[in-house]
This record gives C-alpha cells, sequence and structure tokens, in this order.
C-alpha cells in the first residue's frame, strides 16, 4: 500500500502544529470536538431541505471511548461524514478546511461553523503517535480509511463502517522526559478538558463512565451484614449543551465568563465588565456582553469593525452585526441571541426588522447602567476604562448634533485642576461655591501647561475648580452640551479664553469701563498696528499677575481654530479663523510703558511692543506665530 507524502509546506505546518502552534496539548480534544459539532451541523442543515436524512436531531451525538490497554482514544461522531475525495482534500492538505468551504457555499444561509481554520485536526499528533480516520459519507455505501503517523505521510483505503458519520482512533504516545501522555487516557482528566473547553457544544458529548454503587443487601443477611458494592459502566453525557449566555448567571464563574471572552474574541485580557441582560416580552433575547480591559490596536482606525455576534434560537445569523450598537458604545463585544428572529432571514431583512431595533435599544440602556454603576463603585476601573474609551464617548455626545448627548452626559470624565484627576462633570457641579456662575474650563494640549494659563490664575484663585481638556473634540463636546445640572439649577459652560468670566464685581466693573474709556486712542493705535491680526485690543478682567493674553469673541474658541485647521484642507475653502481680541492687564508695569508710548508719540516703538506682545500671547496659548524670526529681532532689539 502506497504512503501518499504531503505537500513539502503541509510537512513543514504539521511540524509547527506539533512542536509550536499549541503551547497546551489538551487542546487538541477541543479542536476534535469542534470538527465533530461541525459535521453534525451539515448534516442536520442539509436534512432541512433533504427528507432523505433520517437521523432525528435528538440523536446527534459525540462519543468518547477510552481503551487504556491498547493507549487508544476514540471519537466519533454521526454528522456528515466525508467521501475518499474529501478525506484527500481536507486532510491531505494542512491548513485546508472543509467547514470553511461549506460556509462559503452557503452564504445564503447563515449557520454556526466552528472549525474554519483546518489546522485544528493536526492537534491530535500532538498526543498521538498514530491517527486513524474512518469516515462514510451521508449518500455513499464505501467507507474509507485515512491513516498517518505524522509528517512521513498517509494511506487512504477502502474500509468498513456501517453507519453514517467519522471515527478518530488515536494512539496515544508512550510517557516521555517530561512529557505525561497518560493523562490522557485518564477518564477524569478527558471529563476536565471537556467541561473546561466544550461544555457548550450544543450536541450531547457522551463517554462510558466507570461508578461504583451499593450491592442490594440479600434477603438473608444477617445483622452483620457489611454493605458490598460493585462497578458498572454507565454512557454519561459530559457537556451541559446549554451556551453560556443562557446559563443563570449564579451557575458560571468569573472566571468562566473571563476565559469564555477571551478565546471568543482573541483578547489576552480580562474584560474590565460583564454584563448579562435576559429580557422577554416585546423584546425576547438573551445577550452576554464584555466591556475590554484595553481599546484593540485598530479601535480608532478605519479598519475597525464593530457589532455583535447575532445569534437566533442558538445557530450564527451573523457574526458581527452593527445594527445592534450604536456607534458610542462601538467598543461593546458579545453574543446576542434571540428567538424572535428567523433562522433563514437575509441581513437585508434584518435591518429592517423591528425585533432588532427594541433589542438595540433595550441593549443601549443597559450598557448605559452598567457603565454607570462600574464608574460609581467602581472608580478605578472605569478610570482606566474611559481612559480607552472616553474619547467615543465624547464623540456619540457631539455627533448628530447632541442627539445622545442626555444619554451620554454623565459618563463622562474631565482632567481638574483642584483635584488632579479626572472627575465627572456631576462631581465638579456638586463641589461649586454658591456664587460660581459658570462650569470653568481650558482647552488645550497639556494639562501641565494649561494650568499655567494667565486665564487659569484667577479662576483657581478664586476657589473655583477649572477642567483641563486634552483631546481635540472635548471643546466641541461641551458646546453640544451648553450646560449641565439640575433644571433650575444648571451652569453654562465657559472657556477661560473667551468672553465675559463673571468673576469681577461691579466696583471692577465700573473701574475697567473707566480705565477702558481713557485709554480708547492707546487701543486704537496698538489695534491699526497689528493690521487685523485681532478684532480688539482691551483691558482684562481675566488677568491676574501676567501683563497679555489672547482671548476670543463668538463661537469658534481658539483651540476650535488649532483643531479645525490641523485637519486636511478642503478645496480651496479658507482655514477657519477665531475672533482673537488683545486683552492687556491694567495693573501690570507694561501697561504703563505701554501708556506712555502712546503719550509720547512713539507710534513705531508702540507698533513693535504691540506685536511682541501679540506674539507672546499666541505662545502662551500654544498658537503658532506667523513670523519667528521676526519675534526674536524685535525682542533683541528692545534688550539692547
Amino acid at each position: 500500500m502506497a504512503v501518499k507524502e504531503f505537500k513539502a509546506e503541509s510537512k513543514k505546518l504539521l511540524d509547527m502544529m506539533i512542536h509550536s502552534i499549541y503551547s497546551n496539548k489538551e487542546i487538541f480534544l477541543r479542536e476534535l470536538i469542534s470538527n465533530a459539532s461541525d459535521a453534525i451541523d451539515k448534516l442536520y442543515f442539509k436534512s432541512l431541505t433533504d427528507h432523505s436524512v433520517t437521523t432525528k436531531k435528538e440523536d446527534y451525538q459525540i462519543l468518547l471511548e477510552l481503551d487504556k490497554a491498547n493507549r487508544t482514544l476514540t471519537l466519533t461522531d454521526n454528522g456528515i461524514g466525508m467521501t475518499k475525495e474529501e478525506l484527500e482534500e481536507n486532510l491531505g492538505t494542512i491548513a485546508r478546511s472543509g467547514s470553511l468551504d461549506f460556509k462559503k457555499d452557503n452564504k445564503a444561509e447563515d449557520i454556526d461553523i466552528i472549525g474554519q481554520f483546518g489546522v485544528g485536526f493536526y492537534s491530535a499528533f500532538m498526543v498521538a503517535s498514530r491517527v486513524t480516520v474512518i469516515s462514510r459519507a451521508f449518500g455513499s455505501d464505501t467507507a474509507w480509511q485515512w491513516e498517518s503517523t505524522g509528517a512521513e505521510g498517509y494511506t487512504i483505503t477502502e474500509a468498513d463502517k456501517e453507519d453514517v458519520g467519522t471515527k478518530i482512533i488515536m494512539v496515544i504516545k508512550e510517557n516521555a522526559e517530561n512529557e505525561n501522555y497518560d493523562e490522557f487516557l485518564d477518564e477524569y482528566n478527558l471529563v476536565h478538558i471537556v467541561k473546561k473547553y466544550s461544555d457548550y457544544v450544543r450536541y450531547p458529548i457522551r463517554m462510558e463512565r466507570e461508578k461504583t454503587r451499593a450491592k442490594e443487601r440479600p434477603a438473608d443477611a444477617g445483622e452483620d451484614y457489611k454493605t458490598e458494592y460493585e462497578t458498572y459502566t454507565e454512557l454519561e453525557t459530559l457537556n451541559s449543551m446549554v451556551p453560556l449566555w443562557k446559563r443563570s448567571k449564579s451557575e458560571v464563574t468569573d472566571e468562566e465568563y473571563n476565559q469564555f471572552y477571551k478565546d471568543k474574541f482573541y483578547d489576552f485580557t480580562d474584560p474590565a465588565r460583564v454584563i448579562v441582560s435576559r429580557t422577554e416580552g416585546t423584546a425576547t433575547y438573551n445577550a452576554l456582553l464584555f466591556i475590554p480591559g484595553h481599546a484593540p490596536f485598530n479601535y480608532y482606525s478605519r479598519d475597525y469593525e464593530k457589532g455583535l455576534q447575532l445569534y437566533a434560537s442558538g445557530v450564527l445569523i451573523m457574526d458581527k452585526c452593527a445594527d445592534l450598537l450604536p456607534d458610542h458604545f462601538s467598543f461593546v463585544k458579545g453574543i446576542v441571541d434571540s428567538q424572535d428572529l428567523s433562522l433563514n432571514i437575509s441581513r437585508e431583512m434584518l435591518q429592517k426588522d423591528g425585533q432588532l431595533k427594541l433589542i438595540r435599544n433595550s441593549l443601549e440602556k443597559k450598557i448605559k447602567n452598567e457603565l454607570n454603576a462600574m464608574k460609581n463603585n467602581d472608580r478605578e476601573k472605569y478610570d482606566e476604562f474611559f481612559k480607552s474609551f472616553g474619547r467615543q464617548l465624547k464623540f456619540g455626545c457631539y455627533e448628530s448634533y447632541g442627539a445622545n448627548s442626555d444619554l451620554l452626559k454623565d459618563l463622562l470624565l474631565f482632567h481638574s485642576a483642584k483635584e488632579n484627576k479626572l472627575i465627572s462633570l456631576q462631581e465638579y457641579v456638586d463641589k461649586m461655591p454658591e456664587d460660581q456662575k459658570y462650569i470653568y474650563y481650558a482647552a488645550g494640549d497639556s494639562t501641565e501647561r494649561l494650568a499655567k494659563l494667565p486665564a487659569a490664575e484667577l479662576v483657581l484663585d478664586k476657589g473655583y475648580d477649572l477642567l483641563l481638556l486634552t483631546e481635540d473634540v472635548d471643546e466641541f463636546c461641551l458646546q453640544v452640551l451648553r450646560h449641565y445640572g439640575e433644571k433650575d439649577k444648571e451652569k453654562e459652560f465657559k472657556n477661560i479664553s473667551s468672553g465675559d468670566l463673571g468673576l469681577e464685581s461691579e466696583e471692577e466693573k465700573k473701574a475697567a469701563e473707566e480705565a477702558s474709556e481713557a485709554n480708547k486712542d492707546l487701543f486704537e493705535a496698538m489695534k491699526t498696528a497689528l493690521d487685523g491680526k485681532v478684532t480688539a485690543v482691551r483691558l482684562s478682567t481675566r488677568l491676574k499677575s501676567h501683563p497679555v493674553c489672547i482671548a476670543s469673541e463668538g463661537p469658534l474658541s481658539l483651540e476650535m481654530e488649532k483643531v479645525l485647521n490641523a485637519m486636511p484642507n478642503s478645496g480651496d475653502m479658507p482655514a477657519p479663523k477665531s475672533e482673537k481680541v488683545l486683552e492687556l492687564n491694567a495693573s501690570h508695569p507694561v501697561f504703563e510703558t505701554l501708556k506712555n508710548l502712546q503719550a509720547n508719540g512713539e507710534t513705531e516703538k508702540l507698533g513693535k511692543y504691540a506685536n511682541i506682545l501679540y506674539n507672546q500671547a499666541l505662545l502662551i496659548e500654544g498658537m503658532p506665530i506667523e513670523d519667528p524670526v521676526a519675534y526674536a529681532q524685535a525682542v533683541c532689539e528692545l534688550l539692547k
């Protein structure tokens, strides 16, 4: 009998499979059970349209048989089986997947197929010195046997098998140095592996188990009779067949949820939060959702695909159903299983399905409530979550003209200048003094620089807190919100570099108005010297020790100008500009110098001072100056 060789690349892959790909050898049983489940899926799927399939749904099973004397472990399924050609194609070429081809050929039909990668079968060689596969395909009178001892090659011969399905016989390796293969011949260990990896496979996984029981007491037994025990075997179902998301939360450990998440969604860290939701009524579904512990590397890129796995009565009908998640919660992973959806529903129909919208709305509220609970009860974990996904929540507030702002505003965190940590808007408002008129914030590149802004000094000295916004979406988000707090006590957000801060008393206001009137010629001369760079020059009510600052008027702030100008320019559209105002500190010595220049008619020198102060103010705000060389030369001239 001629031995057929694997292809050269297959030999290398098989060697990697045995020695590298799977570091945990017990995983082989999970892979083989998954393949068996797929084979049964295919036959059951066929039975829906082909009435010649006589196997009833309740008769499908996966059978494990243990023979310690001959060191064999056998796995049998009564699925669709394989023809000689399919054995050649699927097992003769490593990394070819019959399951994957089946799924591709049935794109119009939605069905859950577990083993799609084709290398899982070969994990058997991690523990077996020889693997024999005997398979009879549905509709065929002939069975075929595939046999291999590893990378040397394989043989295919005709075989006898009464029933449709596949039997895999593994001769378990002898123990070697630091390698205990006897554990794969241990009944209790095999049960443990099945429960660990395959408990929610929907077909029963059965094995004859050795048990003991008390013998019946003889009728003539005396008082000194001692109970005798006998050994017997019983076919036992090892798996619960209930998907994890259908089991009661009290029956599932945190470790099981975490492992399920990591296996299902290919993550290496535990989720930050597990959300279990079961609803009956207008929208009947089971949902098992996870808040990831960190953002995927491509989360904020176009490559990222949001969506939950969608099942109909336990059968997968869509791998990533984007319609189940709003964009602001796109980081959530998980599954939704609904009995109200048809197994054969098309994607086009699904998008218009009213049940789907009800489920989405219900999940959105559930996710929001769980995040809020995490914020209130596990703040350290929520802070870590927010560092990864807070940006997405802010975008959610800003998008669609703030349509979702009421839903999301209580989940937002911003950096507090007073407390030097992230705080919520409610926490800010709760600590506001009674006389504070606004919720103050500053927007820029870093919290350290923002805390040193000229206007920040005055706000903090008043005893008021200051929110330090460092992400490009932050100020857009707050402008959409406009205000926060209880309806009768709502406070407006106020950028410390924009408009009236409401910090001065009536006496201070009156004094500033008088000083402004007295120096209007100075301000007009400086405005003229700045040649359209500012809309006005005036005395400041926001400065304490600094001589100058740039403020803005109108809806576009200085930081928003920076953000918008950093975006790709579209065509010939002019770059957006904020309406800048140069503000001067009347109590600073520099202001006296400016007044003297104006009084002495030194117009040219006053113009140089005006430009130097303007550029200084821009630098303080973290904005670029038009001509750094001219600025440096002007400063040097003053130093002569």
